[in-house]
């Protein structure tokens, strides 16, 4: 029996199973499992958070462009001095960090995925003992109660009441319940009741693990960011193709030049194409976030939700557990009709509560709080219960009392067991509006089974119980509401007590009882639009409310930490939930607070924001430098001339104006709300800066072709068209670094002092074979860059305007 619609603090609690150890099944004996595990029959199905070494290995090194680029680095080091084949070493050098990063990602998930680790209850020798799920045997009797997963498949030995949710599995959403010799299945959990099975299958034989065969804990859901790289990449190794082939064509065929200087400056023209350090950079964003929000117990369950909760706009809150923390007190014992004041009756009434606490062995706040206010009668003797249900909102218990009578009772949410016109509903509603909770004792003199238990209750008494807050909700639903995201606290407690609870913390707006609401989907779309807080809401209606948001173009996050929240969390764009709440809520969740702080969120959300922004800014910096390649290739096909680079120029300048600059601008802060359709709003940008860049390069190459003339004209040349690209490349990066910050303003000043120091001392100049010749074409580089760069703010602004993102 469970008082209230939230199961997680019940997780905390010491389970009291020894009236069952007295009468019920003993368990294995330390004999038996060690014969069990010696046979392998033990649940040894591996969890894993994150992928394997080898995995993450294979996912760095083995990829089609480090294919194309191992293969030009090979051909440079056999044909051209060594400078021309630096590309490879920081091809190598990135590769490196992208391991390393995701290596220190997976340590950090994997200690964190131990913390948050589920340990069932198992019977042995007697004993009820937590174990790890893969210590589970074959034949283990292992205990269950609400917000517990059942882990393997097995056979219903004892139930009080049980049911059990299979909607995950079978996609039933009603509880079913379980009698003993009724089969359960790994995968679905516990809504109300307790008991015990026998475990029949384990490891991969069981049903849920044969489902997730494939499958581990670290999945990669949808990600718009991923599949948006994927895209790009995809057109971009279509367009190279062509481009590539007619490149080398014109460089080693056309042209009558030293084939050793061809194959270098085909290469050079292939090589940037490719933007390898794009994939990277995700990578290692997105594994840098992992590390980060492990550092403050923050478990991600699966990667791209640093993602999901940077994108969005709504989050949906669990009162108990959520806004407030878990314990309660009593504050008053209010007997109703004539019997206030009689203090031989309310003796009565405090005995009734005290078995009421005796008769579950798993009580959370409200009934622990009944439990420290009120001790036990032990001449009082349960002989039946009736477990809590999100869907009644009240339970029961039937006693035989010390003088042999025997009485029925309920527990629960006075509204549901008082009818409309009770006066008592009135006191009740003025507790609710001070941020009080409040139950009603009322008499079942029917017994309770049957469809008339509330019609026929007699009330007795209201029990009043404070809840405590936490101390940094006020402060969390404050960041939420500067950064544009709304908040909706759903709850199965009354409207009117978790409304005034929410303006405590700051949360203004209407508070709503649920069973108001529209079932259309659209109204009720609507009806949610209007709300902030909503009370006595059914686990069915919180999955609607969820859907119905999404259906109106929202993305929805949901935390929670109760049985009653698994399906909402599922459906959610981002489930959320606390270390602390049931197995079930842990093992949907996306995100598991283990410090069970609500106020990690705003991090979370934050770390999402910074990895999406700042990988939006750095991705458009990397496709610019694709389309100009691009662009210079096809422009030097058409004209029959020689590629303006070597590899080694191109090395330095996609160091200077986009390595280097990308991973500062990748893991700066950054709390822009991320906005959907990536691929558009990068290649919005990166189109027509590439073009810009491509052509005012190729134009400067060409008017230096006609300037110079002699034995070192092409270097010459390349010199002129390295200084305006660079230049221009600069004026990219001095874009995409806005809005400025001193160390945004010092780090686009050191790149440019690195290209000067190249351009100023002989030896760099020497080994990157940059000499500036004269002083004519080097100013004519300067003004087209100028031009170049006029023509790019006047492109920026207009695509901005022409298509918002």
């Amino acid at each position: 029996m469970v008082i209230d619609d939230n199961a997680a603090d019940a997780r905390a609690r010491t389970r009291d199973s020894s009236k069952i150890r007295q009468t019920g099944p003993r368990g294995l004996t330390s004999a038996e499992v060690a014969e069990r595990v010696a046979r392998g029959e033990v649940n040894d199905v591996p969890v894993r958070s994150s992928r394997s070494v080898t995995e993450i290995v294979r996912a760095n090194v083995f990829t089609r462009f480090n294919a194309i680029i191992g293969v030009l680095w090979v051909i440079m080091l056999s044909v051209a001095p060594i400078q021309d084949s630096l590309f490879g070493f920081v091809i190598l050098a990135n590769t490196g960090i992208g391991i390393i990063q995701e290596w220190r990602a997976k340590q950090t998930l994997d200690s964190l995925a131990v913390i948050g680790e589920a340990r069932p209850t198992v019977r042995r020798d007697g004993n009820a003992v937590a174990v790890p799920t893969s210590e589970i045997v074959l034949g283990d009797l292992i205990e269950i109660g609400p917000g517990d997963k059942i882990v393997v498949d097995g056979s219903c030995a004892e139930a009080d009441g049980l049911e059990i949710d299979e909607s995950l599995l079978t996609g039933e959403a009603d509880p079913v319940i379980k009698r003993p010799g009724d089969a359960v299945m790994s995968g679905s959990f516990v809504v109300a009741g307790g008991g015990a099975f026998t475990a029949t299958k384990v490891g991969r034989e069981a049903y849920a693990a044969q489902l997730a065969e494939e499958a581990s804990r670290f999945t990669l859901v949808h990600s718009e960011l991923r599949s948006g790289i994927s895209t790009i990449l995809k057109y971009v190794q279509w367009m190279m193709i062509p481009t590539a082939l007619g490149l080398i064509i014109s460089q080693l065929v056309v042209k009558d030049n030293d084939l050793k200087d061809s194959i270098a400056r085909t290469v050079g023209g292939i090589v940037p194409m490719v933007p390898e350090g794009l994939v990277l950079l995700t990578s290692v964003a997105f594994a840098i976030g992992v590390i980060r929000l492990g550092r403050k117990q923050c478990l991600v369950q699966e990667l791209p939700a640093i993602e999901g909760l940077a994108r969005v706009d709504t989050v949906c809150l669990d009162k108990t557990g959520t806004l407030t923390e878990g314990g309660m007190d009593v504050t008053e014992l209010r007997l109703l009709g004539d019997r206030t004041g009689d203090e031989t009756y309310e003796a009565y009434v405090r005995k009734v509560l005290g078995a009421l606490g005796e008769s579950d062995p798993r009580p959370n706040a409200s009934l622990q709080a009944i439990i420290d206010a009120y001790p036990d009668s032990v001449d009082w003797r349960c002989t039946e219960a009736l477990p809590f249900s999100s869907a009644r909102k009240y339970s029961g218990a039937a006693f035989s009392e010390g003088d042999g009578t025997d009485s029925a009772w309920l527990l629960g949410a006075p509204d549901v067991l008082l009818p409309a016109d009770d006066p008592a509903l009135a006191a009740t509603e003025e507790l609710n509006q001070r941020g009080l909770r409040v139950l009603l004792l009322a008499r079942a003199p029917e017994g309770l089974e049957g469809a008339g238990v509330v019609e026929s209750a007699e009330p007795a008494a209201l029990v009043v119980l404070e809840q405590r807050l936490r101390p940094d909700a006020g402060d969390t639903l404050g960041y939420f509401a500067e950064q544009d995201v709304r908040a909706k606290v759903i709850s199965g407690d009354n409207a009117v007590s978790v409304g005034a609870v929410a303006a405590k913390l700051g949360l203004e707006g209407r508070a709503v009882d649920a069973r108001t609401l529209p079932e259309d989907p659209e109204e009720l779309a609507d009806a949610l639009d209007d709300g902030t807080v909503f009370g006595r809401v059914t686990p069915q209606q919180k999955r609607d409310m969820v859907g119905a948001l999404q259906a109106h173009g929202h993305t929805v996050a949901m935390t929670g930490d109760g049985v009653n929240d698994v399906l909402a969390l599922k459906d959610a764009d981002i489930g959320v939930s606390m270390g602390s709440g049931s197995e079930a809520t842990r093992a949907v969740a996306q995100i598991v607070l283990l410090n069970n702080s609500f106020a990690t969120l705003p991090s979370v959300v934050a770390e999402g924001r910074r990895v999406i922004g700042n990988i939006t800014r750095v991705a458009t910096l990397f496709l610019v430098k694709t389309v100009y390649s691009v662009i210079l290739a096809l422009l030097v096909v058409c004209f029959q001339v020689e590629y303006p680079f070597l590899p080694r120029h191109l090395t330095l300048l996609s160091t200077l104006t986009i390595g280097v600059p990308a991973f500062f601008l990748a893991l700066a802060p950054n709390k822009e709300r991320a906005r959907p359709h990536f691929v558009r709003r990068v290649m919005r940008y990166a189109i027509p800066g590439g073009a810009v860049a491509g052509i005012a390069t190729f134009v400067m190459y060409l008017i230096a072709r006609h300037y110079y003339a002699g034995s070192g004209a092409l270097a010459a040349e390349t010199s002129s068209a390295t200084l305006t690209l660079f230049l221009i490349s600069m004026w990219v990066l001095a874009i995409i670094a806005r809005p400025y910050t001193w160390w945004r303003v010092g780090l686009v000043a050191a790149m440019g002092f690195g290209f000067l120091l190249v351009l100023a001392v002989p030896w760099l100049q020497e080994f990157f074979a940059l000499r500036l010749v004269g002083s004519v074409m080097p100013w004519t580089a300067v003004g087209v860059a100028v031009v170049a760069a006029g023509l790019l703010e006047f492109l920026w602004r207009w695509v901005g305007r022409r298509f918002p993102a």
